[in-house]
């Protein structure tokens, strides 16, 4: 059927910026799964590796509450799997199609961002493996430090444009420019 709707990118359009001490790209639309109950992320992460879910981060999402980020598209079959797992624990929300990551990396990560946010960037405050809902200027995003000066920053998709043009020209300021093709 023609009419039916076709998934897009949100940001396939937007070249990634590297500059001598930045990088801004927009990361795979893989999977996102807001997870709800009952138990730990240590728990949590053995149910997912129970299920297959293995190239996955758990992040804090608030009291009780986590993030199942990862590159991958999840079969329907392997998030219902989960549901199924922790069912009468925790409640399992796909959204992987509301929201979209964005990953900021390099030595002058934390100042573009620290432009943008007031969480306390410095890696004895916010270490690798920290999340925090938290806002970028106006819009609401989950910030995650995924290494020494890896960051990754997760959007509601209706969003992701306005941050990405926002992150695009504190990356320019920066030193930033588009990665050639």
């Amino acid at each position: 059927m023609p009419d039916l709707l076709e998934r897009k990118p949100v940001l396939a359009g937007k070249a990634a910026l590297h500059g001598p001490s930045i990088r801004l790209e927009a990361l795979p639309e893989g999977h996102m799964l807001h997870v709800m109950g009952a138990l730990t992320a240590d728990g949590l992460e053995a149910h997912l590796s129970a299920v297959g879910i293995k190239e996955s981060s758990v992040r804090p999402a608030g009291y009780r509450q986590w993030f199942v980020a990862g590159k991958d598209v999840l079969p329907n079959a392997i998030v219902n799997q989960l549901s199924s797992a922790l069912a009468g624990t925790a409640f399992v929300s796909d959204q992987s199609h509301g929201r979209i990551r964005i990953g900021v990396s390099g030595p002058l990560a934390t100042e573009l961002l620290s432009r943008g946010t007031a969480v306390d960037l410095h890696a004895s405050a916010f270490p690798e493996g920290h999340a925090a809902m938290t806002l970028f200027g106006h819009i609401s995003i989950q910030l995650a430090r995924t290494g020494a000066e890896d960051f990754e920053l997760t959007v509601l998709r209706s969003f992701a444009e306005s941050l990405y043009e926002e992150l695009e020209a504190l990356a320019f300021s920066l030193g930033a420019a588009h990665l050639a093709s």
